[in-house]
């Protein structure tokens, strides 16, 4: 969704309008694929904190403060660091914790991208706000290009149906509401079941609509699947099984570019074409 309003104004994923700051910013990112962003932007040296989750990049994050994780925040810690902005999302903080922020804090930036394409909103709401409008622009066109590499992909073979596991004990995965499931069909990878509810289902093994699932992907994350676990999600599946990045396909950000990239090769590659 386009997020300018009018000149010199954005609107983040509540509406909300940000403005350009005006002088140097201090931030706390409390989503890790943002504080990604925010450093690639330039933004590093006013970044003032991050969550614990925030890990990218290791070498210029490593002197910026932790204010706890994306769901339990340390409200007294993140205060103390004076912030003019906290960048939050829908999905990854709570919203009780983000109405909190928002009583001490003057700015709260809100996104919540569902669709790789939605990170070129993202990009230019936070470069009209820190004035990186130049860096957003880049961003922006190495996303298009890299999308459109990705349909390209995705509408030169049959389209297939994938389940992406993301948990054991209980075995779990992605409905087709999640940001996850919008990046693997950019390849023609179409996330099984069809459902949009629940985000993250759980689910039996022998379950009967495995049956139409033609490949299983295990993500490296939230749960770490490792190679050992290949050959037990296979057997009990029948279906061809992979491991697969999964701060490539659930990363948001700038992560989007190198995750289309990503995911278009790897198509490529299961498909026997490199």
């Amino acid at each position: 969704m386009e997020n300018k309003v009018q000149e010199n104004s954005w609107a983040d994923a509540l509406g909300q309008i940000h403005r350009p700051h005006d002088g140097a910013a201090r931030i706390v990112s409390l989503v890790p694929s943002l504080t990604e962003l925010v450093c690639d932007l330039g933004l590093a040296g006013q970044l003032v904190g991050r969550t614990g989750f925030c890990i990218h990049p290791k070498e210029t994050l490593k002197t910026v403060p932790k204010v706890g994780g994306t769901k339990d925040v340390n409200i007294a810690r993140l205060r103390e660091l004076e912030p003019t902005h906290v960048i939050v999302n829908i999905d990854e903080n709570r919203r009780e914790c983000v109405e909190e922020i928002a009583a001490f804090v003057p700015h709260v930036i809100v996104t919540h991208p569902c669709a790789p394409e939605d990170n070129l909103a993202v990009y230019r709401l936070l470069g009209g706000v820190f004035d990186r409008r130049d860096e957003a622009g880049r961003l922006e066109e190495a996303l298009r290009q890299a999308l459109e590499a990705a349909r390209a992909v995705g509408e030169g073979m049959p389209r297939e149906r994938v389940l992406y596991l993301i948990w054991r004990e209980p075995w779990m995965t992605v409905a087709r509401g999640t940001y996850i499931s919008a990046a693997l069909a950019a390849v023609g990878w179409d996330t099984w079941p069809p459902g949009a509810e629940p985000r993250y289902p759980a689910f039996d093994l022998n379950a009967s609509w495995l049956r139409e699932v033609g490949r299983v992907f295990l993500s490296s994350e939230p749960y770490r699947f490792r190679a050992g676990h290949l050959a037990e999600v296979e057997l009990a599946t029948g279906k061809p099984t992979s491991l697969i990045d999964g701060e490539m396909v659930s990363w948001y950000g700038s992560r989007a570019v190198a995750g289309m990239r990503y995911l278009a090769a790897l198509r490529r590659s299961l498909s026997g074409l490199e």
